[in-house]
């Protein structure tokens, strides 16, 4: 499913700049060039706003407000060229989740939305009972598996920690030393092969589940969403 940007920036080449830097990378870009127009469309419920605290009409700070009123969760990135620290500071109090202080490249910017949006990917994760993996149901708190005919799938707990740990990382690289690290605890003494044949289980267990193998690198879970 493809994310939705709710850009505000009124300096238009930079605009346009971030927009296409964003949509090159996957996400769909709604933008803004002025700071009540876009207030007028908080109750649309973006998956992230970016926005500039300098605007022709109003600061960003009363921006954030107003977004923040209507729901509290929802992610804002700031972007100032005024006063660094205080902008900083001030971007923090009323709930913004990163800062970026101008002149930056596009690129940090692409680079920091990811990050956002994966680490509150997880974080949603973690804290739901009930996860979704294709037609598969993952209940945390049971520590159980169910098919898509609620028939228990039995999986051992290095099997079920390490499944987590895809879900938690989902469409997201990860290396079979990462995966010791978490899953087995670090210091592990032994091979790395461990990791192969406990993922050989778990893909004779889940069979639906998209898990793709990177030769010479490590695992990438596919997850829609």
């Amino acid at each position: 499913m493809m994310r939705t940007i709710y850009l505000v920036e009124d300096e238009e080449h930079l605009n346009q700049l971030l927009k296409k830097y964003l949509e090159k990378e996957g996400y769909k870009v709604v933008t803004f060039f002025e700071g009540e127009s876009a207030r007028q469309r908080i109750a649309d419920l973006p998956d992230l706003w970016i926005l500039d605290i300098m605007l022709p009409d109003m600061d960003g700070y009363q921006l954030i407000k107003a977004i923040k009123e209507f729901k509290r969760q929802t992610p804002v990135i700031f972007m100032s060229a005024r006063n660094q620290e205080l902008d900083r500071v001030v971007g923090l109090e009323l709930g913004s989740d990163d800062y970026l202080s101008k002149p930056f490249l596009p690129r940090e910017l692409v680079i920091r939305t990811n990050k956002l949006l994966q680490r509150l990917d997880v974080n949603k994760a973690e804290n739901s009972p009930e996860l979704r993996l294709e037609d598969y149901r993952v209940d945390q708190r049971q520590r159980t598996v169910y098919d898509h005919d609620d028939e228990k799938i039995s999986l051992t707990n290095r099997e079920f920690n390490l499944l987590l740990f895809f879900i938690q990382n989902h469409n997201t690289v990860v290396t079979r030393e990462q995966i010791l690290e978490k899953v087995w605890g670090d210091p592990y003494f032994g091979s790395d092969r461990v990791v192969d044949d406990t993922i050989r289980r778990l893909r004779k267990k889940l069979p639906r589940m998209n898990l793709e193998t990177i030769y010479g690198f490590g695992y990438n879970l596919e997850m829609k969403g």
